[in-house]
This record gives C-alpha cells, sequence and structure tokens, in this order.
C-alpha cells in the first residue's frame, strides 16, 4: 500500500517536472522571440541603406545637399530582364543597363543609333505650355542629349509629371522625367556623367539630374533662375525663352506644401516631347 508520505513525494516529483517543462518553454519563447527582434532589425537596417544608396534609382539630386525621400516601388519582373548588367554602345557612348529598371514597366531601350552633329531643337509640350529646348550634341553633353531624343522617340516622357520645384535664392529648378513621380524612377539604363568642371547653372541652362557621378538616366531639371551647384550634373542644352516664361509662371504659383523644395503647386505634366516644327 502506497503511504501518505510516497503520496507526496510522488507528487511532489510530478510538479517538479511542470516547472522544469514550463521553464524549459518559456526559454524556448524567449530564443523565438530574439529570433524574431534580429531578424526584424536587419531587415530594417538594410532596407535603410538601400534607400541611402539610392538603389531604387535616380534621386531628386539636382542639389548637393537635397536627399529624396521617397522611393519607387520594386519593379515586377519583364522582357528586360535578362539584359540587366549588359551595355550597349552608340558611338562614343555607353549606356548600362541597371538591375531594377531594366525589368520594371517603365523600361525602354537604350540610344543605338549614331549622335547626331551640332544642335537640334525640342518642344517640351506640358500641361502649362510649350517649353522649346535646344540639344547639343557637340559639346561633353552629347550623350545624353542622344538619351533624351531616344527616350523622347519611344514615348517615355508621355504622360510624366514634373516632380519637383524649387524655389530658394541658391536653387531655381523644375525637374522631371520620372514616370514613377517619387524621384526614384528611370529608364532601365545609365550612362555616365559628363562634366568639364567649369559648368555653371545659371537661367537657362537643361541638364540631367543623377544620385552621384555615373548615374544620369532619364530625369533632367530646367533653370529659370541662377542657381549655385557644383559642376556635378551634365549640361546637354537650352531653355528657349518662351519656355522660360511658362517655367516662370510654374515658379510663381510655389511649391504645394508651401515650402522651396516639393511638387509644384501647379501639377505640371510632359504630354509630349517631339521635334520642333
Amino acid at each position: 500500500m502506497v503511504s501518505n508520505k510516497q503520496r507526496r513525494q510522488s507528487a511532489q516529483r510530478h510538479l517538479q517536472r511542470q516547472l522544469e517543462r514550463r521553464a524549459a518553454q518559456q526559454r524556448k519563447r524567449r530564443r523565438n522571440l530574439l529570433i524574431g527582434v534580429t531578424v526584424a532589425a536587419v531587415v530594417v537596417v538594410v532596407g535603410a541603406a538601400l534607400l541611402i544608396t539610392g538603389i531604387g534609382g535616380d534621386d531628386d539630386a539636382t542639389a548637393a545637399d537635397a536627399t529624396s525621400t521617397s522611393s519607387a516601388a520594386a519593379p515586377t519582373a519583364g522582357p528586360g530582364a535578362e539584359r540587366a548588367g549588359q551595355t550597349t554602345t552608340a558611338g562614343s557612348c555607353t549606356y548600362t543597363y541597371d538591375a531594377q529598371g531594366s525589368a520594371g514597366p517603365s523600361a525602354v531601350d537604350a540610344p543605338s543609333g549614331d549622335l547626331p552633329t551640332g544642335q537640334q531643337a525640342e518642344t517640351i509640350a506640358t500641361s502649362a505650355g510649350d517649353v522649346p529646348v535646344t540639344l547639343d550634341f557637340s559639346g561633353p553633353g552629347a550623350c545624353a542629349a542622344e538619351s533624351f531624343v531616344s527616350l523622347a522617340s519611344q514615348g517615355y516622357f508621355d504622360g510624366t509629371p514634373c516632380h519637383r520645384l524649387t524655389t530658394s535664392d541658391g536653387l531655381k529648378v523644375l525637374q522631371c522625367g520620372d514616370p514613377s513621380g517619387t524621384g526614384s524612377g528611370g529608364p532601365g539604363y545609365t550612362f555616365p556623367t559628363a562634366t568639364s568642371g567649369s559648368e555653371t547653372y545659371g537661367r537657362g541652362v537643361l541638364a540631367m539630374a543623377n544620385s552621384g557621378q555615373g548615374t544620369d538616366g532619364s530625369q533632367f531639371f530646367l533653370v529659370y533662375g541662377d542657381s549655385q551647384l557644383p559642376p556635378s550634373y551634365t549640361v546637354f542644352g537650352t531653355v528657349g525663352d518662351a519656355g522660360l516664361g511658362v517655367l516662370d509662371t510654374i515658379a510663381a504659383a510655389g511649391v504645394v506644401d508651401g515650402s522651396q523644395d516639393g511638387a509644384p503647386a501647379t501639377p505640371v505634366t510632359i504630354t509630349a516631347v517631339t521635334p520642333a516644327a
């Protein structure tokens, strides 16, 4: 017959085993929680690094001290994915397809023809009025001019917004050329920034935006007032007087949030870019 003492000892052993199991379960839960927190922290750090390094494409970088606060959504796989990292050469120009844009919905072909010579007049038709520009194929920005014409001929700019207006004393530009409207989009390829080191960005200059040397793509800016910028942006043309009048009107309306840098208060959409009649 089992005595009361034996029953108590058995009960104590049973209770001890329960306590040990509970302690083991708690340790397991704490370990799993620590792993989850660690993984989440790694994801946050990696995500921040991707934003900081501008993986998404061209940033709003017409100013040396300006950074984009948004990023483009990750592109879906497309027919251009297999050419990521490949280069194509047109004359003396080299265009390199990037890993994201070449597979994105806005991806287009890089230029493949011969460079024109001299200058070429184009009209940037916008919802705010026509902006005539003259592209220069004879200077350092020849490859940028070629890319601009190629993109225009493929309808790349059609229906795209001019997403950024700056109105400070040292920076007066309207930035366009990003179909996503975020400041992070591009055509799926990049090409080298071409500067001589003596560039200035006075009223009437047409130049490429970039997120660092060698990241020229599709974004460009039109200067409506003398701007204090380092010679880090490819100049590839000029804006005509009629176009400057349109830019002045856009600038007079200011930035949508009342600041000096952001989306223009008067929305500007490019409807087409065509050779001047």
